[in-house]
C-alpha cells in the first residue's frame, strides 16, 4: 500500500475520467459499495478453494463477532447491492461501473500493491449474446481511452452447469495421468479446482495444459450457439481475438463466455482486463434467476505502462498572486474568487510573507503568470501582471491591467476565452 502525491495523482486523475467518460456514452452509472463486506459474500461467491479466499483476503472479526472482510473484488458487492434493493423490479436490464481500492494479501512486486485500484463494469439482466458482445466492446474501448494500446484479446467458453461437469471428470481423468509433473499448488488444484490447473504459469504445468482436452469441443448446444454468435458480433465489429482453450479466469462464478485482453511488454503476467459471464451469481446470492456479465481492470499495473509511453498530464496554467500590506491582501480575496470561477488556477502565499519570499514561491510552482497587486496598483486600479514565460523585454513581459480588464485579459491570454464563447 502506499500513498499518492499530486504529480502521480494527476495521471489517475486523467485516467480515471476518461473512463468515465467512455463507461457514460456507453450507457454505465456509477455505483458505489462499501469497502468492508461480511466475509461469507466474497467466500461464496468466489469460492471457497479459490486462491483469493483461501491465501489472500484481509479478513477480521467484528466487535459483535461478526467476520468482515475488505472487498477483494467488486463483482460481489455489486450483485449483493443489487439483491438487496431489488433492482430488477425497478428496471429489465442494469449498467454499472465502479472505481475503487481492492484488497488482497498478495506478494508484493512491480506494479501490484496489496490495496490495488480496479475499474469493473456490470451488465445485469440479459442471457443474449448481445451482453456479452456489448461488455467485450466497452472493455476493449475503455483501455483503449486510456492510451494503452498494442493488446490482444483473447475468448473462451467455460460451458454451463449442463455441459461443464463432463469436460471436469475428462480433464481431470487427463492431469492424473501428469499429477507427478505437476507443481505442488496444482496438485492441490487437481482435488479442489482442476480448471485452474490450465491457467498455471509455471513451465512444466504450461505444457501439460497444452496437451489438456478443450472445452470448447464439449460444448452443449446452447452454449456452442451461444458462443458462436458472440464470435459474429465481434466479427461485425472488427474486434480481433484468438481462442484460447486454457483461459479459465480465477473466479468460481464463471459461466460461458470468458475473455481477457492482454498487454505487450507486462512480462507474464499481461492480462490487463478480463471478465466474463456469471450466470447463476445473483441466485447464488439469495436472489431470483437473473444471468449478468461483466469485466475488471487493475489499474495500478495500466498506470505503470502508460507512463513509459505517453506523456505527462499538462498541468493547468497557474496564476499567482502576489500581494504587498493588509489592504492588498484583502482586495485580492474577491480577485482571485472572480477568476477560480472561470476555470482559472489561481494560488497565493497564504503565509504573507515578503515580495521576494512570494515571488520564489510563484517559481517554484511554475506560475505562468504573477499578479502584483500593492499600494501603487490599489491607488491607480490597476493590477500588475507579470508573463513568466515571455523574454525578457517583450512588451508583454509586464504589463499594467485595469482591474475591469484583467479578467478577460487574463482569460485571452490563456486560451480560454474561445472555449467560455462555447
Amino acid at each position: 500500500m502506499r500513498d499518492v502525491y499530486p504529480d502521480q495523482a494527476q495521471w489517475w486523475q486523467r485516467m480515471e475520467w476518461k473512463l468515465a467518460d467512455t463507461l457514460r456514452r456507453y450507457g454505465y452509472g456509477e455505483i458505489r459499495t462499501p469497502m468492508l463486506e461480511p466475509t461469507e459474500l466474497f467466500a461464496r461467491s468466489i469460492g471457497e478453494e479459490t486462491d483469493i479466499v483461501e491465501k489472500e483476503m484481509y479478513t477480521f472479526q467484528d466487535r459483535d463477532g461478526s467476520s468482515l472482510t475488505l472487498r477483494p473484488e467488486g463483482t460481489a458487492s455489486v450483485v449483493r447491492s443489487y439483491i438487496e434493493n431489488n433492482q430488477w423490479k425497478k428496471e429489465p436490464v442494469s449498467r454499472y461501473y465502479y472505481l475503487g481500492p481492492m484488497f488482497r494479501h498478495e506478494r508484493p512486486q512491480k506494479g501490484r500493491f496489496r490495496q490495488f485500484s480496479q475499474v469493473g463494469v456490470e451488465l445485469i439482466g440479459s442471457l443474449e449474446p448481445a451482453a456479452d458482445v456489448e461488455m467485450i466492446d466497452v472493455m476493449v474501448e475503455c483501455i483503449g481511452a486510456i492510451g494503452l494500446k498494442d493488446t490482444s484479446l483473447q475468448l473462451n467458453s467455460l460451458g454451463c452447469a449442463k455441459c461443464r461437469p463432463g469436460y471436469r471428470d475428462s480433464l481431470v481423468s487427463y492431469l492424473q495421468k501428469n499429477r507427478e509433473s505437476l507443481c505442488e499448488n496444482c496438485q492441490r488444484r487437481l482435488e479442489t479446482n482442476p480448471l485452474r490447473v490450465l491457467d498455471c504459469k509455471e513451465e512444466a504445468c504450461s505444457h501439460i495444459a497444452d496437451g489438456a482436452p478443450k472445452i470448447l469441443d464439449v460444448l452443449c448446444e446452447n452454449c456452442a450457439g451461444h458462443f458462436q454468435t458472440v464470435r459474429r458480433g465481434l466479427d461485425s465489429l472488427a474486434l480481433e481475438y484468438h481462442i484460447n482453450h486454457r483461459m479459465v479466469r480465477g473466479l468460481d462464478y464463471y459461466t460461458r463466455t470468458t475473455f481477457e485482453l492482454l498487454a505487450a511488454g507486462l512480462g507474464a503476467q499481461n492480462a490487463v482486463a478480463g471478465g466474463g459471464r456469471y450466470d447463476d451469481l445473483v441466485k447464488m446470492l439469495g436472489g431470483p434467476e437473473i444471468p449478468a456479465i461483466g469485466f475488471a481492470a487493475g489499474l495500478d499495473r495500466i498506470l505503470l505502462k502508460l507512463q513509459e509511453t505517453i506523456p505527462e498530464p499538462a498541468a493547468l496554467p497557474t496564476i499567482f498572486m502576489v500581494t504587498r500590506g493588509g489592504e492588498a491582501w484583502r482586495a485580492s480575496l474577491e480577485l482571485m474568487r472572480e477568476l477560480r470561477r472561470t476555470g482559472v488556477q489561481v494560488c497565493s502565499d497564504v503565509r504573507q510573507g515578503s515580495m521576494k519570499s512570494q515571488m520564489k514561491q510563484a517559481d517554484r510552482r511554475g506560475a505562468r503568470f504573477v499578479l502584483v497587486l500593492g499600494e501603487d496598483e490599489l491607488a491607480s486600479g490597476q493590477v500588475t501582471v507579470k508573463d513568466m514565460h515571455a523574454e525578457a523585454g517583450s512588451d508583454q513581459k509586464q504589463v499594467q491591467i485595469p482591474r475591469e480588464e484583467l479578467h478577460r485579459h487574463l482569460l485571452q491570454r490563456l486560451g480560454l476565452l474561445e472555449g467560455m464563447a462555447r
